[in-house]
């Protein structure tokens, strides 16, 4: 903003030149004055219009030094945190921990020792198991060959002398042994004592064959037992047979396994009555037993187990 003096020509001309050189003075200073005081308004003009300019370029690099030293601050801050890192972080690799791995590998070493336990139960087996023999023999009379060991049992089919047969089993004596025809698959019980037989009967394999089970008639009912010193009186309730079923043979039978002269023998019995009395005598390690069939055409009941009393 520029100020002018209020001075002018005009008005100067209205003094007196000649008259009065006073006036010319004082008026002359004024003007001197009023120049004066116009310069340094200029010159404050002047000052104020560039300090705005120079107060940016004052304070700008006064900003980035503070910026700057707090930046500075925080790298040195951060730099140490970091390099604190990094000096943890290799000893942490350099602990000895992995050197445990190879402790792993002397357990490994105690595995064959499990591997080192022998077996010699197969070994030993083989020489357990006796070699059986299968026998060839004649009949020498007519024979009945039979579902079991003794002639209490069902026959089976018939035997004529001259017949060839193979002898495959036998009961634990030896005295009824299991044959077949040659070949055939067909096996029955006979008496030993009516063949004649190539070769030891007791190095034929003992033999157990299953009895025919009857299909419509079960196990015999009312089974009891007493005994009256050595003598044991076993009784059962009757077999109530339809018209056509009975086998014209025993309709009952015992197995029984009884003690006699201190061993337990193997003994099966044929009843045509609803009761029997078998000897057992005391002094084996094994306790007596018994079972009892009903007997049909078609085959046996399911047994029934004889509740054998004490010696």
């Amino acid at each position: 903003m520029w100020i002018t003096p209020r001075f002018s020509w005009s008005k100067l001309r209205q003094y007196n030149l000649a008259g009065d050189k006073l006036l010319i003075i004082v008026h002359g200073h004024r003007i001197i004055r009023a120049w004066v005081i116009f310069l340094a308004g200029i010159f404050l003009l002047a000052g104020s219009a560039c300090k705005p300019a120079a107060h940016p370029l004052e304070t700008s690099p006064e900003i980035p030094s503070e910026q700057g030293t707090r930046a500075g601050v925080v790298k040195q801050s951060d730099t140490p945190a970091f390099t604190s890192t990094v000096t943890t972080s290799p000893s942490r690799t350099s602990s000895p921990t992995q050197t445990h791995v190879p402790a792993h590998s002397p357990t490994a070493t105690l595995i064959p020792t499990s591997t080192s336990t022998p077996i010699p139960s197969p070994r030993l087996t083989p020489s357990l198991t006796p070699t059986y023999a299968i026998l060839r023999g004649k009949v020498l009379v007519q024979a009945n060959c039979r579902y079991g060991p003794g002639a209490a049992y069902l026959y089976k089919y018939g035997l004529y002398p001259g017949n060839n047969i193979e002898i495959i089993g036998r009961n634990e004596p030896g005295t009824w042994i299991v044959i077949q025809a040659i070949g055939g698959t067909n096996p029955c019980w006979v008496k030993a004592s009516l063949l004649d037989i190539k070769g030891d009967v007791m190095t034929v394999a003992p033999a157990v064959l299953p009895l025919p089970m009857s299909p419509y008639y079960g196990p015999l009912a009312g089974v009891y037992a007493e005994r009256h010193g050595n003598d044991v009186i076993i009784s059962w309730h009757p077999l109530m047979l339809r018209a056509g079923d009975d086998s014209m043979q025993y309709p009952y039978l015992i197995e029984a396994w009884l003690c006699q002269g201190g061993k337990l023998v193997f003994t099966p019995i044929g009843s045509w009555e609803t009761i029997i009395t078998i000897q057992d005598e005391p002094g084996c390690s094994e306790p007596s037993h018994a079972r009892v069939y009903g007997v049909e055409k078609h085959g046996y009941t399911r047994w029934r187990e004889v509740p054998w009393p004490a010696p």
